[in-house]
């Protein structure tokens, strides 16, 4: 959509607590998740300013906010999934 703000934890609110946790304590999640803050607050400015001159590059980095996006909910997949299999294992379950 045109204009609008692609907040990760409103894309996916499901894995809100789970992205917090990865924001402070996995390097590559949180150099991932700053840098995918910082595409989206550039394609919301470009867009906001509604420049067509801009478009190709705007175009370029939403797609680089997909990509971004894209490996950022495989590292939130992974890691639920990894701690429903230790519960599992550990009787407990899984959240």
């Amino acid at each position: 959509m045109y204009g609008v703000r692609h907040r990760l934890s409103e894309d996916f609110p499901q894995y809100s607590a789970v992205i917090e946790y990865l924001k402070n304590t996995d390097l590559e999640f949180a150099r991932l998740f700053e840098q995918y803050h910082q595409t989206d607050s550039k394609i919301y400015s470009y867009e906001m300013q509604r420049r067509a001159a801009v478009d190709l590059y705007v175009e370029q980095l939403k797609r680089m906010r997909l990509r971004l996006k894209d490996q950022l909910y495989a590292i939130l997949r992974d890691y639920v999934n990894v701690d429903a299999v230790a519960a599992e294992r550990a009787g407990a379950p899984a959240r």
